[in-house]
């Protein structure tokens, strides 16, 4: 059951994002009745049924697990923080050119004398002077939709490319969940040249993780422990005066050949090189998925094919920016 919550400035083009998933994909729309003043519950309606508050909503969708519902921006911090712990909620924010959206807010009769900086202002208003503001929930979303369009047309093609329902976007798959830890891990490194990180898994169990960098004992890359790093060289050049363990050297040697057993698999958010690869086809890796390519991949998919170890590169949904 996807909630699709939508949110963004004035005029992004929020309103026409809720017809496209009405009409294509099946949504029913929440709609905010009113609210009285700040200290007042919103009052929501689905159909013909009100709700007073951020849980009664949270309950009537939670209840509803099987429907699909789109929340025309959020407009509280008590919803907000209530519905975005949930697995199956999908905040969206939808934002286009300050002149676009501009034009878009004149073209309305009764505003059409509005200048430039009074819409500046009232956007300035939304976006900075709230705990609820449009640019908290800008960092939370996590998809962002450009809506630069002239016709509805363009915006709804970009929109079904888009895949909002990729099941990626609310659950991980496993390759997408593995292939994100190495990524965390990597923001542990500490090599000059580039940062990598690795997890190694066997049945859907993380066994071991490293992360590229100076031994143990051995002054940090980044602090001047390896000279080669430290220097100009070109990659993959000098690497046999290189101090630091590559990420995949560091999970091996943490995991051991008798706990990667026969079918583990090492994901890692860069192509192993080809030293990596030897190990990796020694210990018994089944499978190697990685992400980012290296300058070595055609000398290190030799390699593994050669000793047995299956080599994909994990593509994942589309960037999370359209």
């Amino acid at each position: 059951m996807p909630v699709v919550g939508l949110t963004g400035p004035i005029c992004s083009g929020k309103d026409t994002l809720v017809e496209f998933l009405v009409k294509e994909l099946d949504f029913k729309p929440i709609d905010r009745v009113y609210k009285a003043d700040e200290a007042s519950d919103v009052v929501y309606q689905v159909d013909d049924e009100i709700l007073v508050g951020a849980n009664a909503l949270i309950d009537y969708v939670t209840q509803r697990w099987r429907g699909r519902f789109v929340i025309n921006g959020i407009p509280s911090t008590q919803l907000l923080n209530g519905i975005i712990k949930r697995p199956f909620f999908l905040l969206v924010y939808v934002d286009a050119p300050v002149l676009t959206r501009f034009r878009r807010y004149t073209s309305y009769l009764h505003l059409k004398n509005t200048t430039l900086e009074q819409f500046c202002a009232i956007q300035d208003e939304a976006a900075f002077k709230s705990n609820n503001s449009v640019n908290r929930h800008r960092s939370l979303a996590q998809v962002h939709i450009n809506n630069d369009a002239i016709e509805k047309s363009v915006l709804w093609d970009k929109l079904r490319s888009a895949d909002l329902m990729n099941n990626d976007r609310f659950r991980p798959s496993w390759d997408s969940y593995f292939m994100q830890m190495a990524s965390l891990a990597a923001m542990r490194s500490n090599c000059m040249k580039r940062r990598v990180g690795c997890v190694l898994v066997r049945d859907n169990r993380i066994i071991a993780t490293g992360y590229n960098g100076t031994p143990r004992g051995i002054k940090n890359c980044n602090e001047g422990g390896c000279p080669r790093c430290n220097s100009a060289l070109s990659c993959g050049t000098g690497l046999h005066t290189c101090l630091c363990l590559h990420a995949e050297e560091n999970a091996l040697l943490e995991a051991g050949r008798e706990r990667v057993g026969s079918n583990g698999i090492l994901y890692c958010d860069t192509c192993p090189c080809l030293t990596c690869s030897v190990k990796i086809a020694q210990v018994g890796i089944s499978e190697v998925v990685y992400s980012m390519s290296y300058s070595m991949d055609t000398h290190s998919a030799s390699i593994l094919e050669e000793g047995g170890v299956r080599l994909r590169q994990f593509v994942p949904p589309e960037n999370n920016v359209f």
